[in-house]
């Protein structure tokens, strides 16, 4: 693909009008490099109308899912002001095509970090930690997708909702989570299904997007990745998720 930045018109398009778009790939390859590319010119597109980057989502987090893909790298996207919902709030299930929640934990920056840094060094410049759910939303149809698709797609990330801040001395390496939809349980998990450790993702992270970015800001919020499957949203539902030590998070979903 040469077109870098026609292909990132049609993904920010299609994330702003809710539409579905055929793969990339059904036409050509799509390599890492290229739909990076695609991803920061499309976020570029939401930058100069506005929004403002506040962090970084990492994606494939669990081993299972790499395996399932075919890769032995984790993925990244871009989190920006517009997409984060506050907590207890309303989403609106139009404003998506494929929509799908996901528990995660979230790491709030105090220092810039960047490159290859240890996990005690990673730590060092967390501020606080908290229960998040992620909301991610494919623009292809049918769901269907290649990981270039994915990556140029800004890994699915569409929008993220925060809970309470909590110090992060405390051990979040296995803290036991309950994805709750109206009060049933449908995903019951652990922060250890994060890479082992959710604090792998966030050296990751440094490693990954941080040259990328020029860094990893102090301010910024980090989502380590999805501790279980993913729950498809619909029209009237309120989703929980309670983590273990660290509270809860919710929003619910109008049409």
């Amino acid at each position: 693909m040469t077109d870098i930045a026609g292909a990132a018109e049609i993904v920010d398009q299609a994330a702003r009008a809710a539409e579905a778009i055929p793969q990339f790939t059904d036409t050509a390859p799509l390599g890492a490099v290229e739909a990076y590319a695609i991803q920061a010119q499309s976020i570029a597109r939401r930058l100069a109308r506005g929004e403002k980057l506040v962090g970084v989502k990492m994606g494939l987090t669990s081993r299972a899912k790499m395996a399932q893909v075919g890769v032995d790298e984790v993925i990244w996207g871009r989190l920006t002001d517009a997409m984060r919902l506050e907590e207890g709030a309303c989403l609106s299930r139009g404003r998506y095509v494929h929509p799908r929640i996901e528990p995660e934990l979230a790491f709030l920056l105090k220092t810039d970090i960047e490159g290859e840094v240890t996990p005690a060094e990673a730590l060092a410049a967390v501020e606080a930690i908290a229960p998040a759910m992620e909301i991610i939303d494919s623009r292809y149809r049918n769901f269907k997708f290649t990981l270039g698709d994915v990556i140029a797609d800004n890994s699915s990330s569409s929008g993220f909702v925060v809970g309470p801040w909590a110090s992060p001395t405390q051990d979040f390496s296995n803290l036991g989570l309950i994805m709750e939809i109206d009060g049933r349980a449908v995903e019951v998990g652990s922060t250890a299904a994060i890479l082992g450790d959710p604090i792998r993702s966030l050296v990751a992270a440094a490693r990954l997007a941080g040259p990328a970015l020029g860094g990893l800001k102090a301010g910024w919020i980090v989502l380590a990745g999805g501790a279980t499957a993913a729950h498809a949203l619909s029209v009237g539902e309120t989703v929980r998720t309670v983590m273990q030590n660290l509270g809860s998070v919710s929003i619910r979903v109008l049409d």
